[in-house]
């Protein structure tokens, strides 16, 4: 084993929250005016653009949101803050999978995988069952502490109900109709892993 596979770690922030459109939008915008860190700090924590009861917290949902944008290139940001609501969650459905690679790993795997064995639903074992695979990969896994590991599968399971593809509280599934812009964007700007990922949620 060489040494980039023993150093490997998953560095994913499914902690920092559910795909949180609202928010998503607003950080598009300062991110494509480009403002500098003291704009951002005002529009952030003086001026409480992201609406949150606590400075803390407003700071670090816009860190959270900032790091996964800033994984798709800028046209990415104005469909965020410009399309209707189904595109502005898909795209930022995209933007979480590009900083999450366990959340991708896991849509790719275990959510596709439901559909092609035409499952009913996705089970919270299941969370569990991958973690378990991919500590195989990165042993920090098993370190992680019982109720951080919910907390992810919970964040998880969120966003794919907010995208679509969980259906209710029972976490039924059911096929993401993807919208061809977002597919268009992912073309053109080279994000094919994630481009494959969607397309494999699709109706057959």
């Amino acid at each position: 084993m060489n040494n980039s596979t023993c150093n490997f770690h998953y560095d994913s922030d499914l902690i920092g929250g559910p795909l949180m459109v609202r928010e998503s939008r607003i950080v598009a915008e300062l991110l494509l005016a480009d403002v500098d860190d003291a704009a951002w700090r005002t529009a952030i924590i003086d001026d409480n653009c992201l609406q949150k009861t606590r400075p803390a917290t407003a700071r670090r949902v816009a860190q959270a949101i900032r790091k996964r944008l800033e994984r798709l290139p800028s046209p990415f940001w104005q469909a965020l803050r410009d399309g209707d609501e189904q595109l502005a969650i898909q795209v930022a459905f995209c933007a979480a999978l590009a900083r999450n690679l366990l959340l991708l790993e896991f849509v790719e795997d275990v959510v596709a995988d439901a559909f092609v064995v035409q499952a009913e639903a996705l089970a919270p074992y299941q969370w569990e069952e991958f973690l378990a695979e991919r500590s195989a990969r990165d042993p920090a896994i098993a370190g992680w502490t019982a109720s951080s590991r919910q907390k992810m599968r919970q964040v998880a399971f969120r966003m794919l109900y907010e995208v679509g593809v969980i259906a209710d509280n029972h976490h039924q599934i059911q096929p993401l109709v993807v919208r061809d812009d977002v597919l268009t964007l992912l073309e053109c700007h080279h994000q094919d892993r994630i481009r494959r990922c969607l397309l494999a949620l699709r109706p057959l």
